[in-house]
């Protein structure tokens, strides 16, 4: 199969590269490592018979991330949900309404996130070497300057390729082709910027709330990322399936038992069921609440009273559909909206706080992202427990929010001052808090 012709779909202001190919019916959307590019994937024998592996029963789409191979820049480092954003932008453009998701190495902290977030889209998830916490691919402060070491004096020679592919130790042509790959995926100043983004990411919370059925490969001796971080996603995806192998490669398309691996890798996405019907779905939710609403009223009157929330409520209205949120309900002087990425939720929290001081009285706010139960005019759960209590540590024109929260929104232009433990009423564990702001 020869270089397939290079797309672009535009996520917000960026343009993300992807191409299509092969003839099955289920869609398939690969999600790369932590840089890649597109037309590289064509220029080795062995990633080439990879990919036309998965062209002979799926349609494949696959992409560049924003910042890395043929995809803009744009400005300053992705969060997490513009990444999400990116992978709907690409099977939109694409035209594919659901698909099975292929995970790769850091990429599957993606694909999770995604497949969490959008039930309806994800009818699968294969996840391999891939991994929950950071620390589960650079364990400490060490492995972390020696790996900014390599890329300051290496990059772009593939002197590194060994970690990779051990099997191909002694492969000039492979070596090559990797330092290729390494020119052409991300220059080293954006290496940087990406592993210092890639190292506040924790999705290990979100887990339990991915719905589809779950595939996780990993090696166990994974010479990149630990076999704890499979194993890891493997206990806290409901009814994961996970296939260790021994080995020590960590790119798929090399290895002794690659053969193997593509054939179950293809017995589990053309056996995958239908998808059930969806009723959970990972969302973030937001609480906010008038502060002294009571005296305001009294001071005011309630038909004055009532005018000035009739106006706040239209910003509330106006900031949500900003920042792409679903207001739930009104909460009498308070509400309660989910959104689809924390970010997105802490920013419109912020947003309102200063429209709230405008209008002549303060709000508080508490943002918490878990799995929640989504009825018709309504969103239950304890991720809504968990925001509710969240938002009753926040002060005047705070907006408070949980670890999972601020894990997520790495990335992004927020900033996040510890508020310590708490024990909320009715959560049984200690729940880390922050202060979120603009930085």
């Amino acid at each position: 199969m020869k270089a397939q012709p290079t797309r672009y779909a535009k996520s917000g202001d960026v343009h993300v590269a992807y191409q299509k190919f092969g003839r099955g019916k289920l869609n398939l959307v690969i999600v790369p490592g932590w840089i890649s590019n597109l037309d590289c994937c064509w220029d080795h024998p062995s990633s080439v018979a990879w990919l036309e592996r998965f062209g002979e029963y799926a349609s494949v789409v696959m992409f560049d991330k924003r910042g890395t191979g043929l995809s803009d820049r744009g400005k300053g480092m992705p969060g997490m949900d513009e990444r999400m954003d990116d992978i709907r932008a690409v099977m939109d453009h694409a035209g594919v309404e659901d698909a099975a998701l292929f995970g790769l190495s850091e990429g599957g902290t993606l694909a999770a996130l995604f497949a969490a977030s959008h039930p309806d889209r994800s009818r699968a998830l294969v996840l391999q070497g891939s991994l929950a916490r950071f620390e589960q691919w650079i364990k400490d402060q060490a492995a972390f300057d020696a790996f900014l070491g390599y890329v300051r004096d290496f990059w772009g020679t593939g002197a590194g390729y060994l970690r990779y592919a051990p099997s191909m130790a002694g492969d000039a042509d492979y070596q090559a082709w990797w330092a290729r790959r390494e020119r052409a995926g991300a220059s080293p100043s954006a290496v940087v910027d990406l592993m210092n983004l890639n190292r506040q990411i924790s999705i290990a919370e979100i887990l339990p709330a991915v719905q589809c059925p779950t595939l996780v490969i990993h090696r166990s001796s994974d010479m990149i990322v630990d076999v704890e971080g499979g194993r890891e996603l493997a206990r806290s995806i409901p009814n994961a399936e996970m296939l260790e192998l021994s080995g020590d490669d960590h790119l798929p398309w090399v290895g002794d038992d690659l053969e193997m691996i593509s054939d179950r890798i293809e017995e589990f996405l053309t056996g995958t069921k239908p998808a059930p019907a969806i009723d959970r779905t990972l969302a973030t939710v937001l609480f906010t609440d008038i502060v002294g609403s009571t005296e305001h009223a009294t001071r005011m009157g309630d038909e004055a009273w009532g005018n000035l929330l009739q106006r706040y409520d239209s910003l509330v209205d106006a900031e949500l559909a900003r920042f792409r949120g679903v207001k739930v309900k009104s909460l009498g002087d308070g509400h309660l909206a989910t959104f689809d990425g924390p970010a997105r939720a802490v920013y419109a929290a912020l947003a309102l706080a200063e429209r709230a001081v405008k209008l002549g009285f303060e709000i508080r706010s508490g943002v918490h992202t878990g799995e929640v139960r989504m009825s018709k005019n309504d969103v239950s759960g304890l991720a809504v427990h968990i925001a509710a209590r969240v938002m009753s540590e926040a002060g005047p024109c705070e907006c408070i929010v949980s670890r999972t929260v601020r894990d997520l929104a790495a990335g992004s232009d927020l900033g996040f001052e510890e508020c310590g433990q708490k024990l909320l009423k009715g959560v049984s564990e200690p729940i880390h808090t922050y202060k979120a702001y603009r930085s």
